[in-house]
């Protein structure tokens, strides 16, 4: 299904945290729409702020921009729920909505008890079975299901969606070049997108697919602020807050020295945020993208250069998401696109 991907040229989107006001969100969603993106993202992390709830919110603010779940997990949330949820997404939305998909957190299950398969076989699963309830069909006897389906499970009301997967590790990520409409990893640094995307290629391949077919969006880091000290300093206070929840192997493997995270990571346990943002230096700022406009054009530039043709803006983006939106909006995007064309 390639209806996310029928726009020419590189693809802009933006992923935003709910913070605890889905009024907020949906009234940024605007922002977003009018300042010229194709696509927002909002989370539905297991115990955190419902992001189903916001997408509902967005589908009724918006008219245009795309929206998608960034991630919905298949454990906390049957397959055949999800599958509900983004027939009636769709349908709000004519047909506007992009199902995100990811594994979840068994760190999160554990907390409630939740035992869950393996993530690799529950995010097989999920894709299929989705994919198959959402035209129509009932799972059973698909390759690939595990799960134990009837004949009849089948939607009374369904809406085909793409599926975007969340993916981080190798297998996965060969898992999303299989299967999926895009992907959606998180590429810290900016230039591990090129092992992102071989890949996924080489799983789409191995499928008989080309990786051409698929929306593969990096997703980044980016701070933008016309101070770019402000810009820098957010950059750093998430790199902070994430410094040992980073994959050490991915680190390692695009040239930065893992001690200083996990050296990040002790300083915000033993002496706070303040302290753990000091202790991070120029290099780990290269882990995402900060500064003016000029200084984000320039960086994107190169990545669209080296291929890249979905970039997608994260947190923490500004002091002020909606002054941010509308700056990328106004400053970023024209020139960007401009530099495309």
């Amino acid at each position: 299904m390639n209806s996310a991907l029928s726009r020419p040229g590189p693809r802009f989107s933006i992923r935003m945290g709910i913070a605890g006001n889905v009024r907020a969100l949906a009234q940024l969603a605007q922002e977003v729409e009018a300042a010229g993106f194709d696509q927002i993202w909002t989370g539905n992390d297991f115990l955190g702020e419902s992001g189903l709830v916001a997408l509902t919110a967005i589908a009724m603010s918006t008219s245009t921009v795309r929206f998608g779940s960034g991630v919905i997990d298949p454990v906390s949330i049957h397959p055949g729920q999800i599958a509900m949820f983004a027939s009636a997404l769709q349908d709000l939305s004519d047909g506007r909505f992009i199902l995100g998909l990811g594994s979840g957190s068994d760190a999160f299950f554990r907390m409630a008890g939740v035992a869950a398969p393996a993530p690799l076989a529950r995010t097989r699963d999920a894709i299929l079975a989705i994919r198959a309830l959402t035209q129509g069909l009932s799972p059973k006897g698909i390759k690939g299901v595990t799960a134990e389906w009837m004949e009849n499970a089948r939607l009374r009301f369904h809406r085909l969606v793409p599926i975007y997967v969340g993916a981080m590790g190798p297998r996965m990520l060969d898992l999303t070049g299989r299967l999926a409409d895009g992907a959606l990893p998180l590429c810290l640094p900016p230039q591990h997108f090129r092992r992102v995307h071989v890949q996924i290629a080489a799983g789409a391949a191995a499928a008989g697919r080309s990786v051409d077919d698929l929306d593969i969006a990096a997703c980044l880091w980016t701070s933008v602020d016309d101070d770019r000290d402000v810009a820098l300093r957010l950059l750093a206070r998430q790199i902070a807050r994430y410094a040992g929840s980073l994959s050490m192997d991915a680190l390692a493997a695009n040239g930065f020295d893992p001690d200083e995270f996990n050296r990040t990571q002790r300083i915000l346990d033993s002496d706070g945020e303040a302290a753990a943002i000091a202790s991070v230096s120029p290099r780990m700022l290269e882990l995402g993208i900060a500064g003016s406009a000029a200084d984000v054009i320039t960086r994107i530039t190169e990545l669209l250069a080296m291929g890249v043709r979905h970039i997608s803006f994260g947190p923490p983006l500004g002091s002020d998401r909606a002054a941010t939106t509308r700056l990328i909006g106004t400053r970023v995007l024209p020139e960007l696109r401009r530099v495309w064309t």
